[in-house]
């Protein structure tokens, strides 16, 4: 009995978009998707191999001693010297990449220097023709990266005491200047350190304890989070003031993340949160809040004196803070993105022409920081004519979204329109597309405003810190010490948002903030401890940007 082969005609066969550069897209998102399942299946095939290998293999690792033969580098003196292979055109291929490599990059200049000096002896030195000794010509210079491992030092604070020799009293003792923390074992650079290597360094208590052990100081895991709640307290003046002046912010991003936290009246942790808060660049400041759980009321007290636009997800929490305040929702097109990407394995043509149009979207981001980085780099330096520079170039964000992305949302919109009723609402592609209409005017607010982003990813990354914290320390003792984690993830987060070295600035902190006055409190802020490099207005006309037909790549 014979099969008969029969060819697919138009109507069983996918339809496609009739716009060329959201079918070239689609394209593109179909190769990324089949190049990742060919990784993972890869991946898999070598997992399966390892796993019956293991269950079937020899489990004895024999070693063959004719197998260094193969090699002409791991050949025994007593053995015969092979014959030399004749090279092929790879291996030629692979000594000239070798040949053009840019060699050891220099050190940096920065670091401090220990000379060790090689002289010869005056015997040494001596004339082998006429007797007489040799002098000094020049020197050979090498430099080698060492290290020396940070190092514990006692501090001895010794208050010297006067009285006078002809009253025989009148005696007065000079004044220790307050410690960070009064009493206190840890000085400013050990409270640095500890802060440093949890928040920053990501090292749970333990680990530190047995760093701290193996220079001979023996201190209990307890003793060093007694200290971080200390300096969390210390630095709550600092953390008030970078809240007050976040909210004067015009943009706000946020996001939030869970935190186990032990709780002794249960058998198991319960799920406290973080939120994050980052300011734009009038008012550049990370901060952190902790809260025992995720209701509404948290973030509507946080944001109660805000106005302007916040970024976020589309979390219920925010929904009354857009109607009862001045707020005007952001939302995040990463976020509507990534349902459609779920969606592939479902609906496979819907999904990926979905991304199509998110990747002509971003396309359109690319091009403008590339034409923004270029602008930056030919602006001058003073602060007046960086912030012209920020207004003008905002401007033309907007008059080239207008022209560019505005059109990709349309056709868009009418597609979301036209497959709403065409897929079942609770398929993953049915969810995917109600939440991109039901969230639409919040996802091309971006487009009315140069100085908004198309998304959120930037309070998400600034998320990846907890997480890898929490991977490492797994939980929160309790609130209180959710709440020292935000004070101090906010100051280190903060800190790296301005490029400071934590550690160098907590140290400074610490070290000025007992006899710091309440009105120069602000010159510790990271901001202003150091300001940061400003850009600014270039002497001529700055250069329009370059029109990129969208699904094009940025030149």
């Amino acid at each position: 009995m014979s099969r008969t082969h029969t060819t697919p005609t138009a109507s069983t066969s996918p339809a496609l978009p009739e716009d060329l550069a959201v079918c070239q897209q689609m394209i593109r998102e179909l190769l990324a998707t089949l190049h990742e399942q060919r990784q993972d299946n890869a991946q898999l095939r070598a997992r399966l191999d390892q796993l019956l290998r293991r269950l079937y293999g020899p489990r004895a690792e024999r070693f063959d001693t004719n197998q260094p033969l193969l090699f002409a580098d791991l050949t025994t003196a007593d053995q015969s010297p092979a014959t030399p292979a004749v090279e092929t055109p790879a291996t030629e291929e692979k000594q000239t990449n070798t040949r053009k490599g840019h060699g050891r990059k220099k050190l940096p200049k920065h670091l401090p220097r220990q000379r060790i000096d090689y002289t010869l002896t005056e015997a040494e030195r001596a004339c082998p023709w006429c007797g007489r000794l040799r002098h000094e010509i020049g020197t050979d210079v090498t430099e080698q990266l060492d290290y020396q491992p940070a190092s514990l030092f006692v501090a001895e604070h010794v208050q010297h005491t006067y009285a006078c020799a002809g009253c025989q009293g009148q005696v007065l003792r000079a004044e220790k200047l307050p410690q960070p923390i009064p009493k206190g074992l840890p000085g400013p650079g050990l409270l640095a350190f500890v802060t440093v290597s949890k928040y920053a360094d990501h090292l749970p208590l333990y680990r530190l304890e047995q760093i701290l052990a193996r220079q001979g100081l023996d201190l209990a895991r307890s003793t060093l989070g007694a200290w971080l709640g200390q300096a969390a307290d210390l630095l709550r003046p600092l953390y008030d003031e970078m809240i007050r002046r976040l909210l004067r912010t015009l943009v706000l991003h946020t996001d939030d993340t869970p935190v186990p936290v032990l709780d002794p009246e249960r058998e198991h942790t319960r799920t406290g949160r973080l939120w994050v808060y980052l300011g734009d660049w009038m008012n550049p400041f990370n901060v952190f809040e902790y809260t025992p759980d995720r209701t509404q009321t948290w973030p509507q007290k946080f944001l109660e004196t805000f106005r302007g636009y916040l970024h976020a997800d589309a979390y219920s929490g925010y929904d009354r803070i857009y109607k009862d305040q001045e707020v005007v929702e952001v939302a995040c097109n990463a976020h509507a993105r990534r349902k459609f990407y779920d969606a592939r394995d479902s609906d496979p043509e819907l999904a990926h022409q979905a991304l199509a149009y998110f990747r002509q979207l971003y396309a359109v981001e690319d091009q403008i920081r590339a034409a923004e980085a270029q602008a930056r780099q030919d602006a001058s330096t003073t602060s007046t004519e960086a912030a012209l520079f920020r207004v003008w170039w905002e401007e033309q964000i907007v008059l080239y979204r207008q022209e560019y992305a505005l059109p990709i949302w349309q056709q868009f919109h009418a597609w979301l329109l036209a497959q709403k009723d065409r897929v079942l609402p609770k398929s993953s592609l049915g969810e995917a597309l109600v939440y991109a209409l039901n969230q639409f005017r919040a996802l091309t607010e971006y487009l009315r405003q140069g100085f908004l982003a198309i998304d959120n990813n930037w309070a998400e990354r600034e998320m990846k810190r907890v997480a890898i914290g929490r991977k490492n320390w797994l939980f929160a003792g309790s609130d209180e010490g959710g709440q020292t984690a935000a004070v101090l993830y906010s100051m280190i987060s903060t800190c790296q948002r301005h490029g400071l070295d934590p550690f160098i600035y907590l140290r400074d902190v610490f070290r000025r903030l007992p006899t710091q006055p309440a009105e120069q409190l602000a010159e510790l802020l990271p901001d202003r401890w150091q300001p940061a490099q400003s850009l600014s207005l270039p002497s001529s006309d700055p250069p329009p940007l370059v029109a990129v037909p969208a699904g094009e790549s940025t030149p």
